[in-house]
């Protein structure tokens, strides 16, 4: 191990957001504080109703519990806020990442201000899940000009004080890791996506089908009208530009005159123009909110 790991590590604060983990919480802290000699081990735990507080403060770790279930994303603030190192390193709690991994991750602080385990298609659970993390990644991607191959990975480490510019943005429910990572982009940082193994998890999935499908479209519409709605709104209102004049020009031609809905067509393609030119402004201001 190179003293740049070593040092970065001594900086940095593992924060791991917890809910009904006891299965995997003692193992993951056990095989962490083995990897390297962290500045602190940070349990949040999200108001379980099992023993995962008390089996992460057995296994060494420091541990704020929440009185009840707030969500992941409010959980990774929580650790935000508190965490003393310089560097933050975010790890879920189900045992799917290696501790090696994490090690790889706070490595590359030095040079970059968001370093993200990127997962191989391969390691993620479902037929559903994949073609769902390959939609988000293939839309983050032409929004931010960039390629993103995992943007959903919640195991990710960065600057504490880069993270804490954006505690405003982020949400309290799952997708706080698409928020990190697009904020980040849209703010000029440097973002690096490492490879990275993903076991299979310990103990039940949170994600369901049903309710996480919602939560998935949710995510879609909050990547456009958030980041980059020009990129939506201008395609957009070109295509309809071009359909009404394209239908006026036909009209012309057949009938010697303008149709109502050729001309509603083009209004529409200005209006719809003109929203995304607020929908942008408003987006960029939303960057320049509070610090923490």
């Amino acid at each position: 191990m190179t003293v740049e790991i070593v040092s970065n590590a001594a900086a940095t604060s593992v924060i791991v957001p917890a809910f009904n983990e006891a299965l995997s919480i003692g193992a993951l802290i056990a095989d962490l504080r083995a990897a390297a000699r962290w500045r602190e081990i940070l349990v949040v735990d999200d108001g379980s109703a099992d023993d995962t507080a008390a089996r992460a403060a057995a296994a060494g770790a420091r541990v704020i519990r929440h009185p009840y279930n707030k969500g992941n994303g409010a959980a990774v603030k929580t650790g935000i806020r508190q965490a003393a190192g310089v560097f933050v390193l975010i790890v879920d709690a189900d045992g799917q990442h290696r501790p090696e991994d994490a090690v790889r991750l706070v490595a590359k602080l030095d040079q970059y201000d968001l370093v993200v385990g990127a997962r191989s298609s391969a390691t993620q659970a479902t037929l559903f899940r994949r073609l769902g993390n390959r939609l988000l990644n293939a839309i983050a991607s032409y929004l931010t000009r960039q390629r993103i191959p995992d943007l959903t990975s919640g195991f990710r480490a960065a600057q504490r004080a880069r993270l804490a510019e954006f505690l405003h943005l982020l949400p309290n429910g799952f997708s706080t890791p698409t928020t990190t990572t697009l904020a980040f982009i849209k703010a000029g940082y440097s973002v690096w996506f490492e490879p990275v193994h993903a076991a299979p998890r310990q103990g039940a999935s949170k994600i369901r089908l049903a309710p996480d499908g919602v939560r998935f479209f949710m995510i879609l519409l909050k990547v456009i009208t958030i980041y980059s709605p020009l990129r939506i709104f201008l395609p957009v209102s070109a295509t309809t530009f071009l359909l009404g004049a394209g239908y006026a020009a036909w009209t012309i031609a057949t009938q010697s005159h303008v149709t109502n809905s050729s001309v509603l067509l083009i209004l529409l393609s200005v209006v719809i123009f003109l929203v995304g030119l607020v929908s942008e402004q408003i987006s960029s201001l939303r960057f320049e909110g509070p610090r923490s």
